[in-house]
């Protein structure tokens, strides 16, 4: 019992340092997830990682979350996915809350602190770009695959687009390493089964279908809210920068808040470390307070975790097959390709004003790569820099 509820704990502080620090968007999240997850506490090898970034690609919802889920579940079951999420979500959750209540049209991308985060981001996804291209694209056409996927999504962005790289990349893949041997790199530990994985289907798709209906039977603000979101997280592919715009649509035009309260929420957003989803909880708490914020949470998060216990129990065995693995090859290439578009724009665009900035970003980066330092401290030294250079 000792050893299980120290499991337990080890997986939400883990989280929940990750859910302090990881600054940046879903991009820099998989990078520090990598460092703290593979190469630090090696609770999965670097295949693995892959091939659940690639699941989670395939999956609507924030993907950067469903990697840090699906490793909470595959290290502690349910619960362990659960604390997974907690850790990682709750910081951002609180932080924006407290937007919501006291910082409401302030504006807060200026500042030095916000643009010394965006520089960590830089050198953050700039060494995980390059420690997973060393495992990812070891040939020739993968190292294709990555160019061309990087190519089409910098000239095309779209969500859309992004979706049609992965499929067509894993198409690709298939013609070219199906008759190779098979090798999944070790059995990821499902701690539930598949009747379970079965019944979260079920509830996903009754959810997603019934609570339009229940919406229009019984009409009230939480279960109005609890639709949006639910529908929202459901529906959405590409992440955190494509679910903002997503729920702009949807509430703005219907009187739910402002555009002004709305723009203030994206700015804070943008700031703060975690997932961009949990701009959710500071809508929520605008249009309707405490309740509003946690039913807006929830239901923006609960398809991921429902999809991800859906497919989980089945994951080992769709991994071994070679029909799978095969396109696998070429999807995690493409997204190391996605991952190299998402650097170029909006990492290093957004970050890289000057020639100092540069400078910031290229220290931090060698301080990861060459003297091997851990991100906590390179996003310390990083903001701290920032800062004291809008004094100079």
């Amino acid at each position: 019992m000792k050893r299980m509820f120290r499991e337990y704990m080890d997986i939400f502080w883990t989280a929940t340092k990750l859910g302090l620090t990881s600054f940046g968007g879903p991009v820099a999240h998989l990078a520090y997830f990598r460092d703290e997850y593979i190469e630090k506490k090696k609770w999965l090898t670097e295949k693995m990682y892959a091939d659940l970034i690639a699941l989670c690609q395939f999956l609507p919802g924030p993907a950067s979350s469903q990697v840090g889920i699906s490793i909470g579940m595959i290290r502690g079951g349910l619960l362990g996915g659960i604390l997974s999420w907690l850790g990682f979500t709750l910081p951002s959750v609180l932080i924006l809350i407290a937007f919501a209540l006291f910082l409401q049209g302030t504006s807060i991308d200026t500042s030095g602190f916000i643009h010394g985060l965006k520089i960590v981001a830089v050198a953050v996804v700039a060494h995980a770009i390059l420690g997973m291209a060393k495992k990812l694209t070891p040939d020739r056409p993968r190292i294709f695959i990555a160019m061309i996927s990087a190519t089409i999504m910098l000239l095309v962005p779209s969500a859309i687009v992004q979706f049609g790289v992965i499929v067509a990349a894993g198409l690709i893949g298939y013609f070219l390493y199906r008759k190779e041997t098979n090798e999944i790199d070790g059995e990821a530990p499902v701690l539930f089964s598949k009747k379970v994985g079965v019944l979260a289907f079920t509830l996903f798709f009754l959810l997603l279908f019934g609570l339009p209906f229940w919406r229009t039977m019984a009409p009230n603000m939480s279960l109005a809210l609890f639709d949006t979101f639910y529908r929202v997280g459901s529906t959405v592919f590409g992440g955190g920068h494509v679910v903002l715009p997503m729920l702009e649509r949807e509430l703005v035009p219907h009187g739910f808040l402002t555009e002004e309260e709305f723009l203030a929420g994206y700015g804070a957003a943008q700031a703060v470390p975690g997932p961009l989803f949990t701009l959710s909880s500071y809508l929520g708490m605008v249009i309707s307070g405490s309740t509003g914020a946690l039913v807006a949470t929830i239901g923006v998060f609960l398809p991921s975790f429902l999809l991800l216990v859906g497919v989980l129990p089945f994951w080992n065995s769709i991994r071994e097959r070679t029909g799978f693995r095969a396109p696998l090859l070429g999807v995690n290439s493409a997204v190391v390709g996605l991952l190299i578009a998402a650097f170029y724009d909006p990492v290093f665009t957004s970050a890289i004003r000057n020639e100092v900035d540069f400078v910031i970003a290229m220290l931090a980066f060698s301080y990861l790569m060459f003297w091997k330092g851990t991100p906590w401290k390179v996003v310390l030294g990083t903001v701290l820099i920032s800062v004291l250079m809008t004094f100079v």
